[in-house]
């Protein structure tokens, strides 16, 4: 079913001014609903410009800490999602010129490394139909990965954004601060070096890499909640309470 456009955004508004209202009402579960559904996003454009797992979980934990702490200011201006990604690129390119966030709490499930692991076997478990499938996958994603990393850091979180989070143009250049022309020009160049790099392999497998799911995403939510002091969330994620922001392929610029 179409919505109009005008429609949607006040619907999308009218939902996330509720989702604010829950949390700074208390609601620790309206906040771990917000920590899955932006997880990922957060995790891929942290990495993009710390360029280091382990960094991009700590620069996502601290993100969430602040915009929790500073949620009463968000007055809906722009996207919640956009709002939150701002957060964390402020933070990591903060953190690239001067690394001194705070250590995550302990306690609050298992360790990045041990979340890392986790979370890329589960990723990896999902393609699998032989062993040899599944080997051959694996390598490949692991070319893309690191065809991905040598980016410029000005392409790689507009690819990562764009391509690989499917967010428009527009929603794109909110996230870094950059112009909408400049968004498409560093997509543009960041798709030919890949295609010189990779050739036609890439594609299908844009969907895994730098995977996020399943333990890693619930360290994520349990060292957040640990360090603001809520209750302890739940480790089966909830309904989304935000209607997703994809958009369909064919509008990407």
């Amino acid at each position: 079913m179409t919505h109009h456009p005008v429609a949607a955004a006040a619907e999308r508004q009218k939902t996330e001014a509720a989702l604010v209202g829950s949390i700074l009402a208390g609601d620790a579960q309206a906040f771990e609903s917000l920590m899955r559904q932006h997880n990922r996003r957060l995790f891929r454009v942290a990495r993009s410009i710390v360029h280091d797992d382990g960094e991009a979980e700590d620069v996502v934990q601290e993100g969430y800490v602040r915009a929790y702490k500073g949620l009463a200011g968000f007055r809906g201006e722009a996207r919640l999602s956009t709002w939150l990604t701002r957060i964390v690129v402020n933070l990591a390119i903060e953190h690239r010129r001067h690394p001194h966030l705070p250590e995550a709490d302990a306690g609050g499930g298992d360790s990045p490394g041990q979340a890392g692991e986790a979370g890329a076997m589960g990723a990896a478990a999902s393609f699998a139909e032989t062993p040899e499938t599944l080997a051959m996958r694996g390598e490949l994603r692991r070319l893309i990965e690191a065809s991905v990393d040598a980016l410029p850091e000005a392409y790689r979180s507009v690819f990562i954004l764009r391509a690989v989070e499917g967010l428009s143009v527009e929603e794109t250049a909110a996230s870094l601060g950059i112009s909408e022309a400049n968004t498409k020009t560093r997509l543009l160049r960041a798709r030919a070096q890949l295609r010189r790099s990779l050739g036609q392999c890439l594609g299908p497998l844009l969907e895994n890499v730098f995977a996020f799911a399943g333990s890693r995403c619930d360290s994520i939510v349990a060292q957040v909640c640990a360090r603001l002091g809520l209750a302890t969330p739940s480790l089966s994620p909830p309904a989304p309470s935000l209607p997703p922001s994809r958009e369909a392929p064919a509008a990407r610029g």
